[in-house]
């Protein structure tokens, strides 16, 4: 009885290490099969009308630029502008003494006047000559001397009042206009300065600041690959047929006006492989200033069927490819390779790698590994508009 009594606790040790050993295992399996689907949320993707643009550095030019120079020589008695001030076509700047100029119109005008005399008696002279010579009075030789007598006064007289509108020429010129409409600088002169007539100093410099441009470049590669796009229907143009354009600025504020794209230079720069654009801003608070840094948003085209995604929702693999999580069919989630296009409004265009329909893991990827079950939830409305603020705020 010992004997079998000994044998049966060790039996019974026997089978409590086994089941000891067993135990952990097996319910680590039972809780394996067991595990719940991660929770993420879910953008069903659809296909909209996207509006491409391109990001060009650039500066702002004025549309129209005169520098103020004299046309007489002379001493400046007066200045007519506030320095920095917005002027009109016509208006007063300069006043140039015009005592000497006056002086030299008076005698021009005296001048003719003496022509004028001259020929009067001519032609007085001519006509009496005339009448004689048809009643053989005169000889013919002395009525042809009072034709021609006659003829020189007048060409005098032409010369005279070309003189007199010279004169005249010179006098108004006393006075300097602005040439054109804008905001003038700083003068360059003081009143009791001496001025010369077509001098390489400039007084003053005008320009027009509303409507005002901005030049930016593209490079030739760049323009080409839209056009291809555009040639095979994958850009269109929109409705209107012309490109608008945004700006943003040094302080990286957005323009609150838009612009319109003008036209692009008909050669590449050798030197730069770029091509110019041209746009045309309205700017009437001033607040744009030729040679201002700016930074232009060119439309490029319009794709019809684009798919965009929150920047958020891709990451990058160790190659650098693109990546992307959806729920695949069975529930689980299923990782994709995306080929990316241009940014718009802070999410990636996807040209490749996703489809209609797809419903995109955009929120719980932390926690996910391919192939795991998942429970998807409808993402906020929110949720990609936060992506893309976060994406553009980085």
């Amino acid at each position: 009885m010992p004997a079998f009594a000994t044998l049966t606790v060790l039996v019974a040790v026997a089978a409590a290490v086994f089941l000891t050993a067993c135990s952990p295992a097996g319910a680590q399996q039972g809780d394996a099969k067991a595990a719940p689907p991660t929770p993420v949320s879910v953008l069903t993707l659809q296909p909209q009308r996207v509006a491409l643009s391109t990001e060009l550095a650039g500066r702002t030019v004025a549309t129209q630029t005169a520098e103020v120079r004299p046309q007489v020589s002379g001493i400046v008695k007066a200045r007519a502008f506030t320095e920095g001030s917005d002027v009109k076509a016509g208006q007063l700047l300069y006043q140039i003494d015009p005592a000497s100029y006056q002086a030299a119109l008076d005698s021009a005008k005296a001048a003719l006047a003496k022509a004028e005399a001259n020929a009067t008696t001519a032609r007085l002279k001519a006509g009496r000559y005339d009448e004689l010579a048809g009643i053989d009075a005169v000889s013919k030789q002395l009525r042809d001397d009072a034709r021609a007598a006659l003829q020189q006064a007048q060409a005098d007289v032409a010369a005279a009042t070309a003189a007199v509108r010279t004169a005249q020429i010179d006098l108004d010129r006393t006075r300097v206009s602005a040439p054109i409409a804008g905001r003038i600088g700083r003068s360059a002169v003081t009143p009791g300065a001496l001025v010369t007539a077509n001098q390489a100093g400039a007084m003053a410099t005008l320009q027009q600041l509303d409507p005002i441009y901005v030049d930016v470049t593209q490079t030739s590669a760049e323009l080409l690959r839209l056009q291809r796009q555009l040639a095979d229907g994958t850009l269109q143009r929109d409705a209107a047929g012309q490109a608008r354009v945004k700006l943003l600025l040094e302080d990286g504020t957005t323009y609150a006006l838009d612009g319109q794209l003008q036209f692009s230079e008909l050669q590449v720069d050798p030197a730069s492989g770029s091509v110019t654009l041209r746009a045309k801003f309205p700017n009437p608070k001033r607040q744009l200033l030729p040679g201002m840094y700016v930074r232009a948003q060119v439309q490029s085209g319009v794709q019809a069927q684009g798919l965009l995604v929150p920047q958020a929702a891709v990451s990058r693999d160790a190659k650098g490819n693109a990546t992307a999580m959806v729920v695949g069919k069975d529930g689980k989630a299923e990782p994709r390779v995306l080929q990316t296009g241009a940014v718009v409004m802070g999410q990636w265009l996807v040209t490749a790698g996703l489809a209609a329909g797809d419903q995109l893991i955009v929120d719980g990827l932390q926690r996910l590994r391919p192939g795991a079950p998942v429970q998807a939830a409808p993402a906020q409305p929110a949720t990609a508009q936060i992506a893309a603020s976060a994406a553009q705020a980085r």
